[in-house]
């Protein structure tokens, strides 16, 4: 991906890299036109600098710059949905740590404190994943360790399926089962690309059979699907199905999020389009739209235009909360971190937050963002028990 010098300038400034020629850029571009709102957009939305390990100013014409910012204590939105995701993706693209930023209401919280009060032994998430073989095989997945079989290979970060041809048309299924504190990626025979998120089940073929219709069940958990094009296997069929549902596409990039502990199922489609059918009805999804089905009420509400890169940011690193309550949060959360939250006030699950977490960040610097916002007092962790506290 190719981003602009003044994109890259912020990317810079953010990530504490920019050097004070590239500094004075910065500022003359900041002074032109719309380009400050738009600055103060990027950073109050998007990113802040990462606290625990990097000095926020170090130079005066850095300081300086911060007061020019800070004059304004307005929230800005970005104007452009598209900007923002090409921001982002470039900076992911280049590998930089992204920062945490978390809004109550319409108040930033910005928070710059190199002293984290608590030292949290929970361990962020990794790639790691139990492969089921036909057999009933278990073989661990997790980074350092290789495995090969046939027409498979797995450096321990993801797992690849080769085509191979068979004279049978007997179909033979893996399972690959995330676990808390997990991530895995999957490339199946037929070329489809499918990211699992944490606490997920993912079942599927070792070998589709050419020309028939390629079949995978979400058993449960979150996947995000880049489907290889039917052109590209005689005109075949993908069919997902998950609890309640089946969805059928040709070609196409969705997100399913189906965990077994929550009773809605959100179908988001980002490219292309999918016939979702549940219930004796068909529905037909274009891009930007979510189907939302009620396991329990057995309704479906499908929902246009709605912001699909943050519904899917996670497969990029990213956790994106738009006024998600602190039950959701800590839910999300807890699948990643491999914790579980108990809330000492019920009445804490009901405050809304906004904002983007890397899925980097430690967790007791996520909880001393939350803190700050005083809504929680205190928070207690007991092996791998999170106590939140009002």
């Amino acid at each position: 991906m190719i981003i602009s010098e003044d994109e890259n300038l912020i990317i810079k400034y953010l990530t504490n890299q920019i050097s004070i020629a590239e500094l004075e850029k910065l500022e003359l571009w900041i002074k032109e036109g719309n380009n400050e709102e738009v600055f103060k957009s990027y950073v109050k939305v998007n990113f802040a600098i990462d606290y625990s390990t990097k000095e926020f100013s170090k130079h005066n014409t850095k300081k300086q710059l911060l007061e020019k910012i800070n004059k304004d204590k307005k929230v800005f939105r970005m104007k452009s949905y598209y900007r923002i995701r090409r921001i982002v993706a470039a900076v992911l693209v280049i590998g930089l740590f992204i920062g945490t930023y978390f809004f109550k209401d319409t108040i930033v919280y910005n928070i710059l404190n190199k002293n984290v009060g608590v030292i949290n032994k929970i361990k962020t998430g990794t790639d790691k994943a139990v492969l089921t073989l036909e057999d009933g095989t278990s073989v661990a997945l997790e980074k350092g360790t290789k495995y090969t079989k046939d027409n498979v290979k797995s450096n321990g970060e993801k797992i690849i399926y080769k085509y191979k041809e068979q004279k049978t048309k007997e179909i033979v299924y893996n399972y690959l089962t995330i676990p808390r504190g997990g991530q895995f990626f999957v490339s199946l025979s037929d070329g489809t690309k499918v990211w699992l998120n944490s606490a997920s089940k993912l079942k599927y073929p070792v070998n589709f059979i050419e020309g028939e219709t390629r079949i995978v069940e979400l058993v449960y958990g979150e996947a995000y699907f880049e489907v290889s094009s039917s052109i590209n296997h005689n005109g075949s069929k993908f069919k997902v199905l998950s609890n309640l549902q089946e969805i059928e596409v040709l070609g196409t990039e969705f997100n399913i999020k189906a965990y077994s502990d929550e009773d809605l199922i959100y179908t988001t489609l980002l490219k292309g389009s999918i016939a979702l059918y549940n219930f004796n009805k068909k529905n037909i999804l274009k891009p930007s739209e979510q189907a939302v089905l009620d396991t329990k009420k057995n309704s479906l509400i499908i929902s246009t235009q709605v912001d699909a890169y943050s519904e899917v940011v996670w497969k990029r690193g990213l956790f994106s909360f738009k006024d998600k309550t602190l039950k959701e949060i800590m839910k999300v959360l807890s699948r990643w971190y491999d914790v579980d939250v108990v809330f000492e006030d019920k009445s804490l699950e009901d405050v809304k937050f906004k904002g983007v977490i890397s899925k980097n960040q430690n967790l007791a610097d996520i909880l001393l963002l939350i803190k700050k916002t005083k809504y929680i007092k205190n928070y207690e962790i007991k092996e791998n028990t999170l106590i939140l506290k009002k």
